[in-house]
């Protein structure tokens, strides 16, 4: 299919014209290493300034564990806590003499209603 000229060939998107790669002055960086509990190491850069400050952990990018500036004493990875389902949470915040007494009491409740409909 002809194009009739009208393509654009050689450029990308926030290219200048004739796709020049010059766009002025960049923020000074600086690198800092991490290293998680497998011994990953990381070196994200950041920009440098009065009021700016590396963060003190970085996500590892190859296993997902936190990672910290002292390559012998990396943060522990973090336990993740199992899938909870509803019950589980409703167990911790009622005893089991309490989850009997209301399931006596809805199935009384039930009794009666059906009871009721019942005709004699």
């Amino acid at each position: 299919m002809a194009s009739g000229g009208h393509a654009i060939r050689g450029s990308r998107v926030g290219a200048g014209p004739l796709g020049e790669t010059e766009r002025g002055e960049t923020a000074p960086r600086v690198r800092v290493s991490y290293w998680c509990a497998n011994g990953h190491e990381t070196a994200p850069s950041f920009s440098v300034g009065e009021d700016v400050e590396a963060p003190t952990q970085w996500d590892c990018p190859r296993c997902g564990f936190p990672a910290g500036m002292d390559p012998a004493n990396p943060p522990a990875p973090v336990r993740n806590e199992p899938y909870k389902t509803h019950l589980a949470y409703v167990k911790e915040r009622r005893s089991d003499e309490d989850g009997a007494a209301l399931l006596e009491e809805a199935l009384e409740a039930l009794r009666i209603r059906r009871g009721g409909r019942v005709a004699g």
